[in-house]
């Protein structure tokens, strides 16, 4: 099935949720309040979803789109990109991206803070300009992420800053009483040698400095979900995930609602969780604090969460990762690292620069 030119969907699976027709839009500038989560899903009618992101900043903005659509089959052969000529510039350069690692390892041996994700940006220009459709569509086919996404970011449909990408990462959902989050943290650029990709994982596997990094995340998540749920089942250790291009350490955690009547919806779930410290840091007001200081304003949406929530309170939200926001003939895309004690600068460059890889491909570079 041919995707309209600004599709606004989210897929979890071989379907994909698709929007056939808008509503109304929530915008509020604070996509961590309570209040707001609620009003959104109490307005939700059944047969309505609300499809949207929220910014990674706490007190940043959010946006849902009240959709009405179906679940359908999108999936349709691999088109060939058009041919295209594109401007790259990566910011910062690869080597200032190193010289925040150092600034971030500085903090962290000063007991300032003991993980901070800092990331980069690549900006691509095209001409003719990049068609969302194309590049959904190639996501939908390729699925280097297992949740796709397509979601404007301002009130208007037809023109403006489109969010896009496949994310591997699921943040939380709820269906009836059932909450599962799956949690990434500890990565690895993969190789095309087969015996090398294998050495890479097995060695993610046994790195302490990984398994630390990975475990601090899992520990906030238990944490936050045992405030509102029952039954909050951690894993026993990390599993290994694959994407096309990394290779990442992987803890699925189960929880259950006592009464999902009353308990939190799934948008209100992402509230609570949000920004977990595979995108944010620990300990978190530190860490962001070191983001804001080291990274600057790059983030906006990036590295925050996308999904969708229903008027019973069901939903699913992924982390915004390999992602790109898509603005007339303007990509960018953004790609972080999780920076611990004995991270290597020159180690997560690379990494950063495996994860920019995927929207890379799908555009066409």
């Amino acid at each position: 099935m041919a995707l309209p030119p600004r599709p606004l969907l989210f897929a979890s699976g071989e379907d994909a949720y698709l929007a056939d027709r808008v509503l109304r839009t929530w915008i509020t500038p604070d996509g961590a309040d309570p209040g707001w989560a609620d009003q959104v899903v109490a307005e939700l009618q059944p047969g309505e979803r609300a499809i949207g992101a929220l910014s990674f900043a706490a007190g940043a903005p959010g946006i849902l789109h009240q959709v009405i659509g179906s679940e359908r089959p999108l999936r349709r052969p691999v088109s060939t990109p058009r041919e295209r000529a594109s401007e790259v510039r990566e910011f910062p350069t690869a080597e200032t991206y190193a010289g925040m690692v150092r600034a971030v390892l500085d903090k962290i041996e000063a007991g300032v803070v003991r993980k901070v994700v800092i990331g980069r940006c690549l900006d691509v220009t095209s001409d003719p300009p990049l068609e969302p459709a194309e590049v959904i569509d190639r996501l939908l086919v390729t699925r280097p992420g297992r949740y796709v996404f397509s979601v404007p970011l301002t009130e208007s449909l037809d023109d403006g800053p489109l969010l896009v990408g496949a994310s591997p990462e699921l943040l939380v959902s709820r269906e009836g009483d059932r909450i599962s989050c799956t949690p990434l943290a500890g990565s690895v650029p993969r190789s095309a040698d087969p015996d090398e990709d294998g050495r890479r994982a097995a060695a993610l596997r046994e790195s302490d400095k990984d398994l630390a990094e990975h475990a601090f995340v899992v520990d906030a998540i238990v944490h936050a979900l045992k405030e509102v749920c029952v039954d909050v089942e951690p894993p026993t250790g990390p599993t290994l995930l694959a994407t096309d291009t990394v290779w990442h350490l992987a803890s699925p955690i189960t929880a259950r609602l006592e009464d999902p009547a009353s308990g939190p919806s799934a948008l209100r779930l992402a509230q609570m969780l949000h920004p977990t410290p595979a995108v944010g840091g620990v300990p978190a007001a530190a860490a962001a604090e070191a983001i804001a200081d080291i990274e600057g304003d790059l983030r906006d949406y990036f590295a925050g969460c996308v999904g969708w929530v229903d008027g019973t309170g069901d939903g699913v939200f992924a982390i915004t990762i390999r992602a790109a926001v898509i603005d007339g003939a303007r990509m960018r895309l953004f790609a972080g690292a999780g920076v611990v004690a004995g991270s290597d600068p020159a180690s997560e460059v690379r990494e950063t620069g495996a994860k920019l890889e995927t929207m890379r491909r799908v555009a066409g570079l």
